[in-house]
């Protein structure tokens, strides 16, 4: 009797949350990016509305909104830097795993680094 095949290769390894992590960031990103053009756009056609809008960016709350959009860009740059040598370079798939944490090890220390000096201006340091 043989076992059923589950459908996946991954089978919830290093590869398939890198996978997935690199998706949700990225539409993360583009969502990101269209509210960001429309808000902007504002500025020519209701200019009040413009100004309104960009005050109530600035609190404390959209802080750990820009710092958690950070935190999807540096990922989804480090693991796309991972992706381009998992295509490219023949060692790549052989590492792989070894390569995604170091982008983990990348990703902590760069969000630590931004997360300090951020969150401290946004409430209330200096």
């Amino acid at each position: 009797m043989s076992k059923a095949s589950s459908g996946t290769l991954y089978r919830g390894r290093e590869g398939m949350w890198s996978w997935v992590g690199h998706r949700i960031t990225g539409v993360v990103i583009f969502l990101f990016l269209l509210v960001h053009v429309l808000d902007t756009s504002l500025v020519r056609v209701a200019p009040g509305a413009y100004d309104a809008i960009m005050a109530s960016y600035k609190n404390p709350l959209m802080a750990l909104g820009e710092t958690a959009l950070v935190a999807a860009i540096v990922f989804h740059a480090f693991n796309g830097l991972r992706l381009i040598l998992v295509d490219f370079w023949k060692q790549g798939t052989k590492y792989h795993r070894q390569m995604l944490w170091g982008v983990l090890a990348l990703w902590v220390i760069t969000m630590v680094g931004f997360s300090i000096r951020h969150l401290s201006i946004a409430f209330g340091g200096h």
